[in-house]
């Protein structure tokens, strides 16, 4: 399936923006973007590999945090930071789209191809600095925890709820917490959105497609952060039930992402 650009996106005249041939969007991009991204889907059927690998690490992980009461209070945090990792597990999706568009083999054997060629390099790159960004988020949720929360005693899974919503500190737990994750969000959304497919799509190295991508937020900001709000609520969805519907959200994310990615880019 062949993509074109939007006849509205316009290349920027300030001189820095167009060194890195940013274009303008609009929120009928970003439509654009979701139903190009549901097309491929369609055609694909993404959810055939990440129905085996996603949920049971996540599982994994979560019963993990519960089942030690000392994590617990990481559990809620680190299944929400866990989509910090979604743009470098949806490498594979970039190539297939960008395969699809370019007219060659899109077959799922191609799938890993950016971890072979020479995207590996700036892709170790950016998924260092997500995981350093994820660490980070979890160190603040637990600092957060530690203030408040934790200062009435340590979290039993018994009585989290309870406690959380009819005691002062676990509002001011969930408040803070919550702004403080947000904050987090919006860093890892402007660093990745378009960074992991521009290393995908041409031979750049990992610092030009972080200022790539620094730029369209910059150039963009109420698209970007219409985008994170779909895509936080698009993963929301998924979650129900049990998760499942990420085998649906994941590749169409994943899709939607390179589609974007070919709007906001000069190629």
């Amino acid at each position: 399936m062949a993509t074109t650009h939007s006849m509205s996106a316009s290349a920027l005249p300030d001189s820095a923006i167009a060194r890195h041939g940013v274009n303008r969007i609009s929120s009928a991009d970003l439509r654009w973007a979701l139903d190009e991204g549901w097309k491929d889907f369609r055609e694909k059927r993404g959810d055939l590999l990440f129905i085996g690998l996603i949920y049971p690490a996540v599982c994994l992980f979560a019963v993990a945090l519960a089942m030690n009461e000392s994590l617990l209070p990481l559990l809620f945090p680190a299944i929400a930071g866990l989509s910090i990792a979604g743009p470098a597990v949806a490498a594979g999706f970039y190539e297939l789209a960008r395969r699809r568009e370019e007219g060659l083999d899109s077959g799922w054997s191609h799938f890993l191809d950016p971890l072979k060629g020479r995207s590996r390099t700036p892709i170790a790159a950016l998924t260092l600095g997500l995981a350093i960004l994820f660490v980070a988020w979890m160190a603040a949720a637990y600092g957060v925890y530690a203030l408040t929360y934790g200062a009435e005693g340590q979290m039993r899974a018994g009585d989290l709820f309870g406690r959380l919503f009819t005691t002062s500190a676990g509002w001011t737990m969930m408040i803070v917490g919550n702004l403080i994750g947000f904050g987090f969000a919006v860093v890892a959304l402007v660093f990745s959105f378009v960074s992991f497919p521009m290393v995908v799509d041409k031979p750049v190295d990992a610092g030009t497609a972080i200022r790539t991508s620094l730029a369209a937020a910059r150039t963009n900001p109420r698209e970007t952060m219409g985008w994170g709000l779909r895509v936080v609520g698009l993963l929301a969805l998924g979650t129900l039930p049990f998760a499942v519907g990420l085998a649906v959200v994941l590749p169409w994310l994943g899709y939607a992402t390179w589609h974007l990615y070919t709007r906001i880019v000069q190629r």
